[in-house]
C-alpha cells in the first residue's frame, strides 16, 4: 500500500536531479561566455592625449579611455615633468575594450589613421619625444598583430616616408591629472580650437583621405 507514495518520491527526486544537471550546464555555459567576453586593454600613444581620448571613445565596443603617461623612467610623473621632455614618457591613452564588439586589430587600424606615423619628432604641432607615436603591447598576440599591421601599412599606404612609430612592451601606465580626463567634453571650445590650430585633422586627411572624415 506504500507503492504510490514511493513512486511519487522517486519522480520528485528524478525531477530535481534533471533540473540540477540542466542548471549546471547552463551555468557552465554562462561562465564560459563571460570568460570569453572579458575586458581587454590596449595602450597607444598618438600625440596629444586629449585628441586620442576623443577619437577612441567614439568607437562601439570601447568601454573606457584614460589619458596618461607611459614609456619613461620617473615614477608617478606629473604633466609638467612629462611635458618638459626629460622623463622619457610620452602622452598616451589606455583603452579598455570588449573583444566581442571590437577586436584589437580593428583598434590598431583605427590608431594608424588617427596619427602621422611618419613623424619621428612628435605629432602635428606638438614636438618632442613626449608626443611621439607608439604602440605598447600587453602580450605576444598584440605584438604580432601590431607588427603585421605596421608592415601592411608601410607596404600598402601611400605615406611617402617610412613609418617611425615604435612597437614596445607596455610598461607602467600613469593616469594623468583629473583635469586632463575627458578634456574634450569639459572644455569643448578650447579643445576644438586647439585641435584645429594644431592642424591635426588637416594632416590626417592629407595622409589618409576621406576615411578620416568617415571615422
Amino acid at each position: 500500500m506504500h507503492t504510490k507514495p514511493i513512486a511519487v518520491a522517486q519522480m520528485i527526486v528524478r525531477f530535481f536531479s534533471t533540473y540540477s544537471i540542466f542548471f549546471s550546464v547552463f551555468l557552465s555555459g554562462a561562465m564560459a561566455s563571460t570568460s570569453y567576453a572579458q575586458e581587454q586593454t590596449a595602450t597607444f600613444a598618438g600625440g596629444c592625449f586629449w585628441c586620442s581620448e576623443s577619437d577612441f571613445e567614439k568607437l562601439d565596443g570601447v568601454i573606457a579611455v584614460t589619458s596618461g603617461y607611459i614609456g619613461g623612467q620617473l615614477k608617478n610623473p606629473t604633466y609638467k615633468e612629462v611635458s618638459s621632455g626629460k622623463t622619457g614618457h610620452t602622452e598616451g591613452v589606455q583603452i579598455i575594450f570588449d573583444s566581442q564588439k571590437i577586436s584589437y586589430s580593428t583598434l590598431i587600424e583605427y590608431f594608424w589613421k588617427s596619427i602621422d606615423p611618419t613623424d619621428s619628432g612628435g605629432q602635428f604641432c606638438d614636438r618632442g619625444q613626449q608626443y611621439r607615436s607608439e604602440i605598447f603591447y600587453h602580450n605576444a598576440t598584440q605584438r604580432e598583430t601590431a607588427e603585421t599591421s605596421r608592415q601592411a601599412v608601410q607596404k600598402n599606404a601611400n605615406l611617402g616616408a617610412p613609418i617611425a612609430t615604435n612597437i614596445t612592451a607596455a610598461s607602467t601606465f600613469y593616469p594623468a591629472e583629473d583635469y586632463h580626463q575627458d578634456y574634450y567634453l569639459k572644455n569643448p571650445i578650447r579643445y576644438n580650437y586647439y585641435r584645429w590650430g594644431c592642424g591635426r585633422d588637416k594632416r590626417l586627411e592629407k595622409l589618409w583621405g576621406k576615411v578620416v572624415k568617415d571615422n
